[in-house]
């Protein structure tokens, strides 16, 4: 079995043939690149982790086989007998294993004979053993966000010894914002993107790679859409989506919305203007539509990305063939005008609370 840590003389030499995601892995917790709400400084991951108290984990975000676990654990308790040193074991895909396979670490774990770190991208609550879970901290690993992203594509490319430092390579920063958006999350998938990209791009006479946004969309192999989420395109599209459904245009505004999503927009924002539209546009001509334009928003926050896109296309669809009616927003339009307007009513006798008395006695 190799050593899940290397002493720090003893460092292995870089693989060149490998892939650029594969050499630029951290080596240290300094060179770790997101997850700041385990691993930030303070934080109880690296809190346990600085002072040597690291318990069994579940990281939930190589296959490996029972006979080969039953010999790890044998050297595990082997190790804690003759040196007392705890064997750190990781069990990649740990889900993999049915109830029955987990139930051999339990043992091992309950007696500390060592520190188990699962990692799974199913919910552990469900896929792993109620005691194992029991025995464990379950820690919730995020997408990286596209800030982050960037990071690491900068640390990529000035990396002369693992990276492309070696490289002349001028990256333009839509071209660097785009892999870092659609690689949704995954450095791999970014690193990658990037590696193929200044390998495939040749160098102008002075031997500059020029990492251009064509470049990008080639390497990612998806097309960036003109889309600024806190500009003119984010209004302007929502604008155009709205105004479909209003018209009753079902083509137009799924034609919007596909681009809203694939440009990256807040699935939940999209899901707050159909309920308004909901209200606001259709209203009384279909009391159905704000209940389906509710259960849309609550479906997409269970279900999340991409799978929310199906409730989105579903809802838009209803609220384009519905009857449209303004009818409430009209009346308290003008409900409004007349307060402003006029000398604010007093509440008649017959409309106030009658539960209490008027004047009570002290």
């Amino acid at each position: 079995m190799q050593e899940l840590f290397q002493e720090e003389d003893i460092e292995p030499a870089v693989n060149k043939a490998a892939p650029l995601a594969t050499r630029m892995r951290p080596r240290s917790l300094e060179e770790f690149v997101g997850q700041e709400h385990i691993l930030a400084p303070g934080k109880l991951l690296r809190r346990a982790i600085e002072a040597d108290r690291l318990p069994s984990l579940i990281l939930s975000g190589v296959e490996s086989n029972v006979s080969e676990m039953r010999r790890a654990l044998a050297a595990a308790t082997n190790r804690i007998r003759t040196s007392g040193q705890k064997t750190i074991l990781f069990i990649d895909e740990i889900h993999h294993f049915n109830k029955a396979q987990q139930d051999i670490l339990l043992p091992d774990v309950e007696r500390g004979n060592l520190r188990l770190i699962g990692a799974t991208t199913y919910n552990p609550f469900f896929y792993i053993n109620s005691p194992l879970v029991s025995r464990s901290h379950v820690f919730q690993l995020e997408p990286l966000s596209a800030d982050e992203l960037e990071t690491l594509i900068n640390r990529a490319l000035t990396d002369k010894e693992r990276g492309l430092g070696n490289y002349n390579v001028k990256i333009d920063k839509h071209a660097k914002r785009h892999l870092a958006k659609l690689s949704d999350g995954d450095a791999r998938k970014c690193i990658n993107a990037l590696e193929i990209g200044v390998l495939t791009t040749p160098p102008d006479s002075k031997g500059v790679i020029h990492f251009i946004l064509a470049v990008a969309e080639e390497s990612i192999q998806q097309k960036a859409v003109v889309y600024d989420r806190a500009g003119d395109a984010h209004y302007d599209t929502i604008s155009a989506f709205i105004k479909s459904m209003r018209a009753s245009d079902e083509k137009g505004a799924i034609y919007w919305l596909a681009k809203m999503l694939h440009a990256g927009e807040d699935f939940r924002f999209i899901a707050r203007r159909i309920v308004i539209f909901a209200s606001e546009d259709i209203g009384l001509a279909d009391p159905e539509a704000l209940p389906l334009a509710i259960a849309t928003q609550q479906s997409v926050e269970f279900v999340g990305m991409p799978e929310a896109q199906i409730p989105l296309a579903h809802a838009t669809m209803y609220m384009c063939r519905a009857k449209k009616s303004r009818e409430a927003v009209d009346s308290l339009g003008k409900a409004k005008e007349q307060i402003e307007a006029e000398h604010t009513k007093r509440v008649p006798e017959h409309l106030k609370n009658k539960h209490f008395p008027v004047n009570p006695k002290k």
